[in-house]
C-alpha cells in the first residue's frame, strides 16, 4: 500500500479524535462534505490542494498527514495563531485529548467583561504578568506561580489588566481548545 492510500484512514482517524463532524471540517478546510467522505474511505485520492488545509485544520503537519518517514528530531515546530489579540503557541503535536498552549495576553485594561460558558475544563498557570479571572460572582488577579482550574460550564471571562504583557500556560479539553483557538 503506497503512502497517498493510508491517508484516507489517518484523515478519519483525525477528524473522529476531535470530535469533528465532516460538515465541521467542511466549513473549517472548504472543501465539500462528499470530497471529504470520498477521500476518507479511500475512493478519491488527495491532492496538495486539500491536504493543506486538511493538515491546518487538524492541527498536524504535512509530513504527518501523509506519514512521512520520522527525521528523529523530538523538538516541537511551535505554531503560533492569534485571536482577540491574543498570541497562541501550540505546544503539542498530537491531535485530540488536551492541549497544551502557552497564551500571550496583551495588556487590555479597559476591557469589557463579558461572561461565557461552554463546555470543559481550564486550567491555567500564570508565567509573567497579571491575569484577572471573573468566574461567576468572584473576581480573582492572579500573578506569577498561581493556577486556575475550573470548571469552564461557569459563566467566567479572563483577560489581562495590564499594565504590561502577561504569559500563561493553558491546558484545554477539545471544547475548551476549540473555544479558546478557534
Amino acid at each position: 500500500m503506497d503512502e497517498l492510500a493510508r491517508v484516507g484512514p489517518r484523515l478519519r482517524a483525525l477528524r473522529q479524535e476531535r470530535g469533528v463532524t465532516l460538515r465541521d471540517l467542511a466549513d473549517e478546510t472548504g472543501i465539500s462534505v462528499s470530497t471529504l467522505s470520498r477521500l476518507e474511505s479511500g475512493q478519491r485520492r488527495p491532492t496538495l490542494e486539500q491536504l493543506l488545509p486538511l493538515a491546518r485544520a487538524h492541527r498536524v503537519s504535512l509530513d504527518e498527514l501523509v506519514d512521512a518517514p520520522a527525521t528523529g528530531d523530538p523538538r516541537v515546530q511551535l505554531r503560533t495563531s492569534r485571536r482577540h489579540g491574543r498570541t497562541y503557541l501550540h505546544l503539542t503535536q498530537r491531535p485530540g485529548g488536551l492541549q497544551a498552549y502557552k497564551i500571550v495576553f496583551p495588556p487590555e485594561p479597559s476591557a469589557i467583561v463579558d461572561l461565557r460558558t461552554h463546555e470543559g475544563y481550564d486550567w491555567m498557570y500564570v508565567l509573567s504578568g497579571q491575569l484577572r479571572l471573573v468566574i461567576g460572582d468572584r473576581d480573582l488577579l492572579l500573578g506569577p506561580g498561581e493556577v486556575v482550574d475550573f470548571d469552564t460550564r461557569t459563566p467566567h471571562w479572563i483577560g489581562n489588566p495590564g499594565p504590561h504583557t502577561t504569559e500563561v500556560l493553558a491546558l484545554y479539553g477539545p471544547q475548551g481548545e476549540r473555544m479558546h483557538v478557534h
